[in-house]
């Protein structure tokens, strides 16, 4: 099976190589169904991300993972083993959450030896392990302080060493870092990914922030209304959307359906768009296809490349690129994304109303479920 195919089948891999599986995992709130049969392998030591819009399903599925939402239907395995039934703190899983629920009265060391104390372990123990979980974050200089005196980042920190400090076998995180603001928030998304790499455990990330998605995952699980749409690395879900969803959700995709025959897809009375090398496509059938606006050429062409005339109806500068609105039919507006480099200067750019040909690759034209 492809990194890419539905999860609407099992995306399994090697039983030893699994750290955790959902097999047909339901969850239904009332008359609602919120997540829908669910079957997924999450593999030992990867970083996965459950991205999707607010009220996917993918909270839901995260916190039955952890034991807080018991699940309506379908089973839960961690580590080969069947914890649907089993309560959270018997599961090996930590979880981070959006709000750090740091005790004021207790300093970072305390706040990170917290469930060591409650196992009770020895004092000696506890200082050795809540320390060391300490420099895993680069925070030891801190252990003395109080959660007021710190900045989000750094309270960010403090929850994560303290989900860290037990070693769980998978670590759950939703939307941890949606609190910080964009240049930190950028930061601490590399840090994540430093500590994960370092220590080899499990994550499970929640978010709906696709670059954040992107940037830290080794897959990505796009989900929709309560089931995934697809299953791949960030490379996978953004070169190769399977689904429009999939396709519109990640980044900006331009979108263009109609009837293919002979090798184009006519999106509009009389306009044809040219679709080779797509062998899949029934002659006379409806069919969809996507581009990326980056993938777009401006008047600029290399031999081979499918070109459609068009007109600019919209240049929206964005300091690196420029982003030009052009419709190529009535009712088909495509977005190009170019890069402020030949036109670096606002009177070499295009203007509204200005007529133009766009091109791209075929390759680059992905055909859509």
């Amino acid at each position: 099976m492809t990194e890419t195919a539905p999860a609407t089948t099992a995306d399994r891999v090697g039983g030893g190589d699994v750290a955790i599986r959902l097999v047909g995992l339901t969850k239904v709130f009332g008359d609602q169904t919120v997540v829908d049969h669910l079957d997924l392998d999450i593999r030992k030591g990867e970083f996965f991300s459950l991205l999707g819009p607010s009220g996917c399903g993918k909270t839901t599925t995260l916190r039955m993972i952890a034991g807080f939402s018991d699940a309506t239907e379908g089973s839960i395995l961690l580590g080969g083993n069947d914890v649907t039934s089993v309560p959270p703190h018997k599961r090996s899983v930590n979880t981070v959450f959006q709000s750090y629920a740091l005790f004021e009265h207790l300093d970072v060391l305390g706040n990170v030896g917290f469930g060591l104390r409650r196992k009770g372990l020895p004092k000696s123990e506890i200082s050795r392990m809540a320390n060391e979980a300490l420099d895993l974050v680069q925070l030891s200089e801190k252990a003395k302080a109080r959660p007021r005196e710190l900045s989000g980042g750094q309270k960010q920190r403090v929850a994560l060493a303290r989900a860290l400090v037990n070693r769980p076998e998978v670590l759950l995180l939703d939307e941890p870092l949606a609190a910080l603001d964009l240049k930190l928030r950028q930061q601490m998304q590399v840090e994540l990914k430093t500590i994960q790499r370092e220590i080899g455990i499990t994550f499970v990330f929640v978010t709906h922030d696709q670059d954040e998605a992107l940037t830290l995952s080794d897959r990505v699980a796009i989900m929709n209304k309560g089931v995934i749409e697809q299953v791949g690395t960030p490379e996978d879900v953004y070169e190769r959307p399977r689904t429009a969803f999939a396709a519109g959700f990640i980044g900006t995709s331009n979108l263009m359906t109609g009837t293919y025959a002979g090798h184009a897809l006519e999106i509009a009375p009389g306009v044809r768009v040219p679709v080779p090398g797509h062998a899949e496509l029934a002659e006379g059938g409806r069919a969809s296809i996507a581009v990326r606006p980056e993938k777009i050429w401006m008047d600029e062409f290399e031999d081979g490349m499918v070109r459609i005339p068009g007109t600019v109806v919209a240049t929206v500068y964005h300091g690196a690129t420029t982003q030009y609105l052009v419709d190529v039919a009535p009712g088909v507006r495509i977005t190009v994304l170019e890069q402020n480099l030949a036109r670096a200067r606002n009177e070499d750019r295009w203007a509204d109303g200005d007529s133009v040909e766009l091109g791209w690759k075929a390759e680059h034209a992905v055909v859509i479920a």
